[in-house]
């Protein structure tokens, strides 16, 4: 039942609109939240208890692609950058956190389809 409700968490915060309080930018209600670090893209999840670790690199919060385009500005076809940091006890290859600063990251996990990595899923469930 935790994976579930993780899930649903999943969906609606993917669907919902996050506003900037000064170091990210505004994500559009259509858009879901997602990172690119070292040739993968990774989204976020919620409810997940993690301890962010030392400092990757940097990451690219793509830019939205709800408007087929028409509405970027040259300056956002190359996304923005945010930080990457390690997620103690979890590979880079499965999950980061991202921020401004290492207090104030956002839990990613990189996955394909609905399928979250058997790590997160431990984590979620608290096993």
């Amino acid at each position: 039942m935790p994976l579930a409700a993780a899930m649903m968490v999943l969906a609606v915060a993917c669907t919902s609109e996050s506003s900037s309080d000064g170091g990210g930018g505004e994500h559009a209600a259509s858009c879901a939240y997602s990172v690119r670090f070292h040739d993968r893209t990774y989204r976020d999840v919620a409810n997940v208890e993690f301890t962010p670790g030392d400092k990757l690199g940097s990451a690219t919060v793509p830019p939205c692609e709800d408007t087929g385009g028409q509405d970027r500005d040259k300056d956002e076809e190359s996304g923005e950058a945010t930080t990457a940091y390690a997620v103690d006890g979890i590979s880079p290859d499965v999950a980061v956190a991202v921020g401004d600063s290492r207090d104030d990251t956002t839990f990613m996990a990189a996955y394909s389809g609905s399928e979250l990595p058997p790590e997160i899923r431990k984590l979620i469930d608290g096993s």
